[in-house]
């Protein structure tokens, strides 16, 4: 489906309809019917509209997922509506994510930034858990608006420098801020890929995920292991798999799922246990898919 929404407006400051365009441009009334139908008008037509109009042609059209969570997601980003499945996704994956990697803001505090652009924190609260609870916000954006995309590594690194950029860690020499990782690191005593090894590990994860057919809940959640497995950034590597994942599981209209701060141990023990036993992490990413269900019910929001 097609909105042109934009070309709407444009006809309503020239003061013309649609069925014009027909005098106006040679546009035939079968094409016209397309516009009000929501359906695709071929480059030819849209270019000839965005000559008449003299705009841009994606000023006059954009594609609308047919995905009802994405399509909700899109549509409250774009309108600034608080209190529906975009204001709640926001603020409670955001205060989890940063949450589970030590943020000492609530969520109350996550709320309160998100909704009003305000702080109110205690004392001792570091300036980072702050500007990465923004750029979070940002990030969540971002993967809204790029979820139908293929995904690449492009994508990813730059979620990091969205998360990670103006923060303490961009401001030294050997942290790669939008690039992967120079110095080897370890997550839970185990170590990760070594950094000459990360490019190719990253090529090889992307193409052989990018190849597969139907993906769903456990392809991605596999990608997400293996992808904390290689720990291609210096840091943020768990907050960016969730948000790929996220990504992910919009582009292919699978229930996201948010992991709670509560759930922690049992998310860290899925990732390390990976190898050995796959069905701890998968069962925590199910919680936490029951989790986003239950604020698709809230909204009345149709699930796959």
């Amino acid at each position: 489906m097609f909105s042109y929404k934009g070309l709407e407006q444009k006809l309503y400051e020239r003061n013309i309809g649609r069925s014009d365009l027909t005098k106006l441009l040679g546009l035939s009334s079968r094409t016209v019917a397309k516009i009000g139908k929501g359906e695709k008008l071929s480059r030819g037509v849209m270019e000839k509209l965005a000559d008449f109009f003299g705009c841009a042609p994606d000023e006059l059209c954009r594609e609308i997922s047919s995905n009802p969570m994405l399509k909700t997601l899109r549509e409250e980003k774009e309108a600034k509506i608080s209190g529906g499945l975009y204001h709640e996704l926001q603020v409670r994956m955001t205060y989890n994510s940063n949450h589970i990697e030590g943020s000492r803001l609530t969520e109350d505090q996550t709320r309160l930034i998100f909704e009003t652009n305000t702080l109110n924190v205690g004392e001792g609260v570091p300036v980072d858990d702050v500007l990465e609870t923004v750029h979070h916000f940002r990030a969540i954006d971002y993967v809204i608006d790029s979820a139908d995309e293929v995904l690449t590594e492009d994508i990813i690194k730059k979620l990091h420098y969205i998360l990670k950029h103006d923060t303490k860690d961009s401001t030294l020499d050997w942290f790669a801020v939008g690039d992967y990782k120079k110095r080897p690191n370890v997550v839970g005593g185990r170590e990760t890929a070594n950094p000459k090894d990360v490019p190719a590990r990253m090529k090889k994860l992307l193409g052989e995920y990018n190849a597969k057919q139907d993906i769903g809940i456990n392809d991605i959640i596999a990608f997400h292991a293996e992808f904390e497995k290689i720990h291609p950034f210096q840091d943020g590597n768990g907050r960016v798999g969730r948000l790929v994942a996220l990504k992910e599981c919009l582009r292919f209209n699978v229930v996201p799922f948010i992991i709670e701060d509560s759930k922690k141990a049992f998310y860290y023990r899925g990732l390390s246990e990976w190898d050995n036993e796959k069905g701890w992490l998968t069962d925590t990413c199910l919680d936490g898919q029951d989790t986003f269900k239950k604020l698709l019910a809230m909204f009345e929001i149709e699930a796959n």
